[in-house]
């Protein structure tokens, strides 16, 4: 491992992807700032990161509020210059548009939309005196496509690749990598298997195929391998999605 004196910020470090981008990143030398809403559940993620001989600073926050964001990217910017900082959270629900009330519509686009505004802008703060950084959003097929029940999802992750895309284009030619990830396809967790398994049965999980969901250690390898891009050849959006994924 390659000691390195900087950071990686990541705004909803959850189970799995946000897990996988902190553990990726670690790996590579970098000091780990993992954020969540509740801060017991990074206790696991600190602790592998650690037992691997990495850094780990784990941190409770509510990324649609402002202060709250704004104190964990200078936290994480103090202890080591930012150079990395990623959004990740979770807001996928499901509602029939008649069941979809606003306070369901507004946590979603708040969680989802604005606290990304909130997390890039904040990061941004930082790394552009430096004329360096990567910026990076968690999308899903919602980012391009409205479903039936997604109303509030899909709306607010298209209003975050709007942000994404705005971002990219005045930070850019400042010097700081802006880019947003389409994750197109289930990951490979506990709670899409049972998903799966709710709408075809045992026989459904035992069909899937070897790498028909996706593993969330393939992407973290690719938010790294995004943050390694010259600058001459920098990607704004990348759609990722098992091979067998139809699209």
């Amino acid at each position: 491992m390659t000691p390195r004196d900087a950071s990686v910020a990541i705004v909803g470090a959850g189970d799995f992807i946000g897990s996988a981008i902190a553990e990726r990143f670690a790996a590579e030398g970098y000091l780990v700032h993992a954020g969540r809403r509740t801060a017991e559940k990074l206790q696991p993620l600190k602790d592998k990161i650690e037992a691997a001989g990495g850094r780990c600073q784990a941190r409770g926050l509510d990324a649609r509020v402002e202060e709250d964001v704004a104190a964990f990217i200078a936290e994480a910017n103090a202890a080591a210059p930012l150079e990395v900082c990623v959004f990740n959270p979770g807001a996928n629900v499901n509602f029939p548009i008649l069941e979809t009330t606003e306070r369901v519509f507004r946590k979603v686009w708040e969680l989802a939309c604005y606290g990304g505004f909130l997390t890039g802008r904040e990061a941004a703060r930082h790394m552009l005196p430096r004329g360096a950084g990567s910026i990076f959003f968690t999308g899903a097929t919602a980012s391009l496509r409205g479903g039936i029940g997604y109303a509030a999802f899909a709306s607010a992750k298209f209003g975050l690749r709007a942000v994404a895309q705005s971002m990219a284009r005045e930070l850019g030619p400042k010097g700081v990598h802006v880019a947003h990830l389409i994750i197109d396809a289930g990951v490979d967790t506990a709670f899409v298997r049972e998903r799966i398994r709710a709408r075809g049965g045992d026989e459904a999980v035992a069909n899937i195929q070897p790498d028909q969901l996706m593993n969330p250690a393939s992407v973290g390898e690719a938010y790294w391998m995004l943050h390694n891009q010259h600058r001459d050849a920098w990607t704004h959006e990348l759609d990722l999605r098992p091979y067998g994924e139809r699209w």
